[in-house]
């Protein structure tokens, strides 16, 4: 992979401060929604947006931290941003498009997590030129994570019974989630494709020539 560039520091203060946010914004949510019983961590986070934003979050501040404290780019974050975007680009179809309104979440919380961070990465993706475009060869590394996530869920709905989304409930049948998974795949690839042509865009905002100080 090409040697690139980091990003300015005010973009990669910005990375941060927005990581930190939705971090913030899932232990608040994660906080109000605490059952008398006592709160279940796997089931909050077996939702594939708190998941997939936590993980986003953690990268963006990774992402941020490099650009203005070691002022490099490690080889592998331009991938790991791409893998991010991917899963967060998923996140919004799903929710916007499958199952609009279902979230017993704050709307507010629901806006940010499922439309504004979405928009948010891909416009940082597309307009900041700190990534190299990214090898099709490796379009293989967003699967590992969704798949991980849909197997998981598919071995819990068949033994406790729960799951995060209605389209993934065992009484549904085999070929019915064979399909539903098969669509979900689809899609991600999809949208991954999307990403990876997108790196391969300039960008309009510059990247650090140095930092001062």
């Amino acid at each position: 992979m090409p040697e690139i560039r980091p990003a300015s520091r005010p973009v990669a203060i910005a990375r941060m401060l927005v990581g930190a946010a939705v971090i913030g914004i899932l232990i608040y949510t994660y906080a109000i929604g605490i059952p008398a019983q006592g709160a279940n961590p796997f089931d909050y986070f077996g939702y594939f947006t708190n998941l997939t934003s936590l993980l986003t979050g953690l990268i963006l501040i990774a992402s941020g931290a490099a650009a203005a404290v070691t002022r490099t780019v490690p080889d592998w974050m331009p991938q790991a941003r791409g893998a991010a975007v991917t899963g967060m680009i998923i996140v919004a179809l799903i929710y916007n498009l499958i199952v609009p309104g279902t979230g017993t979440a704050p709307a507010w919380v629901s806006i940010t997590l499922h439309l504004v961070f979405p928009v948010l990465l891909v416009l940082d993706w597309l307009l900041v030129g700190d990534r190299p475009p990214l090898p099709w060869r490796r379009l293989w590394i967003v699967l590992p994570y969704p798949l991980t996530w849909l197997v998981v869920t598919l071995v819990r709905g068949a033994t406790d019974g729960w799951v995060p989304y209605g389209f993934l409930l065992p009484e549904r049948g085999a070929a019915q989630l064979a399909a539903t998974a098969g669509g979900l795949l689809l899609a991600l690839l999809a949208a991954a494709a999307l990403v990876w042509t997108m790196s391969r865009q300039r960008g309009v905002a510059t990247v650090s020539t140095g930092f001062a100080g």
